[in-house]
């Protein structure tokens, strides 16, 4: 037995050697990360002590350590607010919507440019459709305003010399989902394809020789061989969005959300940034954020868990 743990004892003290010797090799490479690790901690993990505050009662004078704790008063006082679950509810069906609609489009944009042989038109259309990512939604909103407008907007002056009615797209109730998805695939489709035009120039070209001698077309190579090839990107990107799933983004529905759209645009981003900034209520603000971050952590571990078992892939 002494024999069986000082042999254990060593192994272990060669493991971390090995492991010391490989960073030391490769010093450079870990050198290139040390930037992107240091912001995570600055801005990522050091700022995680302020969820503390969900669980106080905090006030200005005593700060985050000064304040009372007041346990789980403001959890409760979120699930007993009589719009809660609604609030839940409008976050899941955009997200949802978001996750349906707008994940496959950049991975169909990425296999349509890939199939592309003129360049100058692939790396035009490639431009053009990454740029609205590098707009602000402020931007975005006052483009769509100006556009969708029915007092002389393009739209809706296209519509009337069809012999239609003008729309009111904004602020209506029955075009607001259509608003949001539409626009939140606008201005993420392009840079999203980027992701999967990498992963395509990966792929072995060889596979593409071998069959185009079989007689593939251009459709069943891209069936057959492409997408198989980047299902791995796919499924992390996915899983990624899982994680996301509870965070549709306050500045989109903050710009977009009306009055008379609040009923089903309300979301839990919104709403922790008005109990928070407008209201003041910093604590109730950090229990209902820190309840989103809980329920995310929980959706993407499952997700994963799920994709390791049928798939072979995942975060970890």
């Amino acid at each position: 037995m002494n024999n069986a743990g000082i042999s254990t004892t060593n192994l272990t003290k060669k493991k971390k050697k090995s492991i010391w010797r490989r960073i030391w090799q490769h010093r450079l490479y870990y050198l290139f990360m040390l930037p992107g690790i240091i912001w995570f901690i600055i801005f990522s993990y050091i700022p995680m002590y302020g969820l503390t505050v969900a669980f106080k009662d905090f006030n200005f004078i005593g700060g985050i350590t000064g304040s009372p704790w007041a346990g789980l008063k403001y959890f409760k006082e979120f699930f007993n607010f009589y719009q809660s679950w609604e609030i839940i509810r409008n976050t899941l069906t955009i997200s949802v919507m978001k996750l349906v609609i707008g994940f496959p489009m950049p991975i169909i944009l990425a296999l349509l440019l890939n199939e592309v042989k003129l360049m100058k038109f692939k790396k035009t259309v490639q431009t053009i459709s990454y740029l609205p990512h590098f707009i602000s939604w402020v931007v975005v909103v006052t483009i769509l305003q100006r556009m969708l407008t029915p007092y002389g907007g393009p739209i809706n002056e296209m519509i009337a010399s069809l012999g239609f009615d003008k729309i009111q797209f904004l602020g209506n109730l029955e075009y607001f989902y259509q608003v949001v998805i539409l626009s939140d695939i606008w201005k993420t489709v392009g840079f999203g394809a980027i992701i999967y035009l990498a992963a395509i120039s990966g792929v072995d070209q060889q596979l593409y020789e071998s069959a185009k001698m079989d007689g593939a077309n251009r459709f069943r190579q891209m069936w057959h061989i492409t997408i198989p090839s980047i299902r791995p990107v796919m499924v992390i990107m996915f899983l990624l969005a899982c994680g996301s799933i509870m965070t549709v983004g306050y500045e989109q529905l903050l710009l977009l959300n009306t009055p008379s759209t609040a009923s089903i645009g309300t979301v839990l981003d919104v709403y922790v940034i008005q109990s928070g900034l407008e209201q003041g209520r910093l604590s109730y603000a950090t229990a209902v954020g820190l309840f989103q971050g809980i329920i995310g952590v929980i959706l993407i571990i499952v997700a994963n868990s799920i994709s390791k078992k049928v798939n072979e892939t995942s975060l970890w």
